[in-house]
């Protein structure tokens, strides 16, 4: 009995790890196990030399390229700027400001409004930051201003090399299909395509968002008003207005907390005297369970 129990229990474990590994698919296979459904199409070698081509990535992969591998190539550059302008009147520069980013095209990623302030995050097409920056200092009186340039030409090659190798293994391993002879070869195949095809995803968004940062620049402006403010005594009227005011807060609060004791204090009250009533006073339930038990 117990030997018929232990090979029941084996064939269900071993039945277990068969519908585990079938459940998981052949995304997470090694090299080797793929390898082994590849060997026995007429592709193998193929799928070495794209198994090395996938490792090689781009030219750039190790992120040390030598210079005479990106020479004759475009530098790509993101820049980004700070300015804060000290102005009369920050609800004046709405106009020119507008018209300055119609003029070069550019646009206000973000808007603030404050009561003495205004702040914008502008981006302009990179080719106009120079001038556009000119022009918006020239708007008021510049307090600050801070500038950043940075290079990012190997980052950029580097992902549209990678971008370039993976669509041409994911043309290449599309081409497999055609030559699979049985179900495990074309899910080993379809599994590597659905791996190549969200590779070539994320990348593509990384790079078009890196090209995004080096074709808009961004510059972001800080408008205030004036630094000092005229401060007058307040008159009688004033302090007459704040004295009243502070009543009206008072006699508010007050009667607030008056309809919250109305509301919630008085029921409150009668559900404790009522409980109070029924366990110790003429029903006294408490009472009869007590001389109950003290005669037992």
């Amino acid at each position: 009995m117990k030997k018929n129990k232990a090979r029941l229990l084996s064939l269900l474990l071993v039945s277990l790890i068969l519908v585990c590994a079938c459940g998981g698919g052949y995304k997470n296979a090694p090299y080797e196990a793929q390898r082994a459904v590849f060997s026995s199409m007429v592709y193998a070698d193929e799928y070495d030399e794209a198994i090395k081509m996938e490792a090689g990535g781009s030219a750039y992969s190790d992120g040390s390229p030598a210079q005479s591998e990106i020479a004759g190539q475009s530098r790509k550059l993101t820049k980004s700027a700070y300015l804060n302008l000290r102005v009369d009147d920050p609800a004046a520069m709405e106009k020119p400001l507008s018209e300055l980013m119609d003029k070069f095209g550019a646009w206000s990623a973000s808007t603030t409004i404050y009561e003495n302030s205004r702040n914008y995050s502008i981006r302009v097409p990179s080719d106009s930051y120079d001038a556009m920056l000119a022009e918006l200092a020239g708007l008021g009186r510049v307090t600050r201003r801070t500038e950043n340039t940075e290079d990012v030409t190997l980052r950029y090659y580097d992902l549209e090399g990678r971008l370039t190798t993976k669509r041409e293994l994911l043309n290449t391993y599309q081409s497999y299909l055609g030559k699979a002879k049985n179900i495990d070869e074309i899910m080993t195949v379809e599994s590597r395509i659905a791996d190549l095809q969200q590779e070539i995803d994320w990348t593509g968004t990384q790079l078009r968002n890196l090209t995004n940062l080096i074709d808009y620049s961004t510059v972001n402006v800080d408008i205030t008003g004036p630094a000092g403010s005229s401060y007058s005594r307040p008159t009688l009227t004033d302090r007459f207005g704040d004295l009243f005011g502070s009543f009206g807060d008072v006699f508010s609060t007050a009667l607030v907390a008056l309809a919250g004791i109305i509301i919630y204090g008085v029921p409150a009250l009668l559900i404790i005297v009522l409980l109070f009533w029924v366990l110790f006073g003429r029903i006294g339930i408490i009472k009869k369970l007590w001389r109950l038990a003290a005669r037992k």
